[in-house]
């Protein structure tokens, strides 16, 4: 690896870190950008192209074995504290940030061919807060899904906020991206046997306790203001709500997700 002490940010390669809250800039380019020593961490273990990592001598000295493993071509950049605060404030990447390649997008064929069953999937429509999509990536690798369908309207997995929030989960888990998510949850169902089921709060059908999750199923879920667009949850071959107090419209996305992916879990344990 090359290592480079830099004073300032101004160094050409240097510009992902100085362009944090361009994020759209960083997706046109194919790169993305991990922060926070957990992250980092498992960005450098995973199998993921990491281009440079900007750190704290105190980081390298606890990084150089994981630097080392990259390959040659990363480029490493240390820098002092008090030069990294002023990027976009020292506590929320605690003096450790990585660049690396977003990866292809996979395809379903794919992604079931390492799959094994009951398949589990979660799809997301029109999901655009970062942070949101991060906690149910998160969600997703913590109950076993085996692979993230993202719809054409939905922000990307690999938005700065959202891997943060992901914990670097995102790393691990197969993302799709359909040029349409009407088009992709159909052939599920056709072609692969997959039921689709939409979380969805405002049905008279299924309520998650007499839901059946055994099968091969994929749960798809909606925005956090207007939930599953009509023409998704028509594409849908079930609506399920998670039963509440009267007076609550619905959960968090995130919340929604981690109850009903419990769910799954409980009854395929059982």
């Amino acid at each position: 690896m090359q290592i480079t002490h830099v004073i300032s940010l101004e160094t050409p390669e240097l510009q992902p870190y100085r362009t944090l809250r361009r994020p759209l800039e960083h997706q046109q380019r194919g790169i993305f950008v991990a922060e926070g020593e957990k992250v980092v961490r498992r960005l450098l273990e995973s199998k993921l192209e990491t281009i440079s990592a900007l750190l704290t001598p105190e980081w390298l000295s606890v990084y150089t074995t994981l630097l080392e493993n990259k390959g040659e071509g990363l480029r490493v950049f240390v820098a002092d504290k008090r030069l990294l605060e002023s990027i976009v404030g020292f506590h929320l990447h605690q003096g450790i940030m990585a660049v690396a390649k977003i990866p292809k997008p996979r395809t379903l064929d794919d992604v079931l061919a390492s799959a094994t069953r009951p398949y589990l999937f979660v799809a997301v429509d029109g999901l655009t807060n970062a942070e949101n999509l991060g906690v149910l990536v998160r969600n997703c690798a913590a109950f076993g899904v085996q692979g993230l369908i993202v719809g054409e309207t939905s922000s990307s997995p690999y938005l700065r906020r959202s891997v943060r929030n992901s914990m670097g989960t995102v790393f691990r888990l197969p993302v799709v991206h359909p040029t349409s998510l009407i088009q992709a949850l159909m052939d599920m169902h056709t072609k692969y046997g997959i039921r689709t089921i939409a979380a969805h709060p405002h049905v008279t059908g299924t309520e998650l306790n007499r839901a059946k999750f055994t099968n091969d199923c994929c749960i798809v879920f909606g925005s956090e203001g207007g939930g599953i667009s009509p023409g998704v949850l028509a594409a849908c071959d079930e609506a399920v709500a998670i039963p509440m107090k009267e007076g609550v419209d619905s959960l968090n996305v995130a919340s929604a997700t981690a109850v009903l992916l419990y769910e799954v879990q409980r009854q395929r344990r059982l």
